[in-house]
């Protein structure tokens, strides 16, 4: 779904309350919105009253709520998926599992610093039947891909304890626990992040010593990432 770039809307009902630009603040009041009342229970009346702006004036930016949405959906994967090409080139071709756990690192600091743990909205009903999550899925898809690739490499007997098609997806829901715990109130702090990472290479089959020089290897490889790419 592509993504609508437009001039600014009417004059708001009320002062913003927040310097961020008003196609922001939309996304933020709707994401607030789909995660605490659903997306198919939120209006985008509602998402402009929560702003202080008009409904037309919403329009300007978003052409409708599943825009919107798919936007939302996009910000929780696209950061991720855009560091994979560089990850796999840091990391040393004798340490794939290296790639492995910075991967899986990026993508849990991607979801534990989306806005409004957005990351949730991917498990809700309303929103995988939605026109919005056509999009996503093919992104998320790409992402489940890399997981896979670079998993098979890193442990070549993974590939025969489960289908290569579902590998990628087994350890993304590894790192999905992010949102649950983001949602339940737990911080994501570094040694959380540590730990789910090491989950995924333990997996694999990774065997412990490996496990703990790729953590250590991820940490200089991380270091020359681009700080906060994709759509935060």
């Amino acid at each position: 779904m592509s993504i609508r770039r437009t001039r600014p809307g009417r004059p708001r009902l009320v002062p913003p309350t927040t310097t961020s630009p008003p196609r922001e603040q939309i996304l933020h009041a709707a994401a607030q919105l789909f995660v605490t009342k659903g997306f198919a229970g939120t209006s985008t009346r509602e998402i402009a009253d929560a702003v202080g702006i008009r409904q037309a004036s919403l329009y300007y930016h978003f052409t409708s709520k599943d825009e919107i949405l798919a936007e939302l959906l996009e910000r929780s994967v696209r950061p991720t998926v855009d560091q994979v090409e560089r990850i796999e080139q840091l990391a040393a071709p004798e340490s794939p599992e290296t790639a492995l756990y910075a991967l899986a690192l990026v993508d849990v600091r991607t979801l534990a610093e989306a806005p409004d743990n957005i990351g949730l909205l991917a498990t809700h009903p309303d929103v995988t039947s939605s026109e919005a999550f056509d999009a996503f899925r093919g992104i998320r898809a790409e992402l489940a891909d890399a997981y896979g690739r670079i998993a098979r490499t890193a442990a070549p007997g993974v590939a025969t304890a489960a289908e290569p098609g579902h590998l990628g997806d087994m350890l993304m829901h590894l790192v999905e626990v992010t949102t649950s715990l983001r949602g339940s109130g737990v911080p994501i702090h570094d040694a959380t992040a540590a730990a789910i990472a090491s989950t995924c290479l333990r997996a694999c089959g990774i065997p412990e010593s490996r496990i703990a020089s790729a953590a250590a290897s991820a940490a200089t490889l991380l270091d020359d990432l681009p700080k906060n790419p994709g759509h935060h």
